[in-house]
């Protein structure tokens, strides 16, 4: 068998793009060149490692089984290219998602300090809904996920991280804005500016807000924390955001913490694919940012 790193290559980038085309544009070869490594690939193997579904290429079970495996070969020989480099450092690459909140307020104090001490090149921060990063995760698009969902798959491992303080914020000329104490009563017949399905902050209101209200309304649905906060300031709607996401409107005047008289908190989560080869970069990173 003459299964070489570069049809694995190319086999990986085929299985997250879903294009031959795609494939191509991102490695930078030709489409022909794509078709055939993975022919070869195939031809290899003995098997078909794609299902052609409506112009696309989707993993079947040969190419599920196969994925994970080529993912630790391509990141094992990036190691050791890395180990008998001339300066023999800790370096490589990491490919991180992390959720809203996350990715905006405490991914770039964290990777900063991190390149400080360990220089690498962190290929991509993905900043999206905890579902979004969980799909990359399964696809081997990224090494790890920060986020603020559970994320309930078998493949994953979910470790506790950091805990965040959740607010109830309004604009200040809301009626509860002014109000000594709030109550679950005085939140009835209440309209929310909710996240997207999928989102962490999404799911922390409906699982601990909502699910105590009798009557409530959705106003708007939207894709950033930054449109809730201006929609929230403009009296469209109450909000349940994230203290670190909340605070700087907060402080200036655009937005008011409801005096609600429940402690919020929310769990942060630290997400890794049971079968992703963790290089010593990423087991670095890891030990690192449980540290902080």
């Amino acid at each position: 068998m003459r299964i070489s790193l570069k049809q694995l290559n190319v086999f990986t980038v085929i299985a997250q793009e879903k294009t031959m085309t795609k494939a191509a544009e991102r490695l930078y070869i030709t489409k022909p060149a794509v078709s055939l490594s993975l022919s070869e690939l195939e031809k290899n193997l003995g098997y078909k490692v794609f299902d052609r579904v409506n112009n696309r290429l989707v993993l079947n079970s040969e190419g599920r089984q196969l994925l994970p495996l080529a993912d630790e070969l391509l990141e094992r020989a990036e190691v050791i290219e890395h180990q008998f480099a001339a300066d023999s450092q800790l370096t490589g690459s990491l490919n991180i998602g992390a959720s809203d909140t996350i990715g905006n307020h405490i991914a770039p104090v964290l990777l900063s300090k991190f390149q400080q001490q360990y220089p690498c090149d962190i290929q991509q921060l993905f900043i999206s809904n905890t579902a979004q990063i969980i799909n990359r995760l399964l696809e081997f698009q990224l090494d790890i996920g920060l986020v603020e969902g559970k994320a309930h798959h078998p493949k994953l491992n979910m470790i506790e991280w950091r805990r965040d303080d959740m607010y109830l914020v309004c604009s200040p000329s809301h009626p509860l804005a002014a109000k000594a104490q709030v109550t679950l009563d005085d939140l009835e017949h209440s309209t929310w500016l909710l996240r997207e399905e999928g989102s962490g902050s999404r799911e922390y209101f409906i699982n601990h807000i909502a699910a105590n209200l009798n009557d409530w309304h959705e106003s708007l649905q939207l894709h950033t924390t930054e449109a809730i906060i201006n929609c929230c300031a403009e009296s469209m709607g109450l909000a349940c955001l994230s203290q670190l996401a909340a605070q700087n409107a907060i402080n200036d005047g655009r937005l008011v913490k409801l005096a609600y008289n429940k402690t919020l908190a929310r769990q942060y989560w630290l997400l890794v694919h049971k079968e992703k080869y963790q290089t010593p970069l990423l087991q670095y990173f890891m030990n690192f940012i449980q540290q902080k």
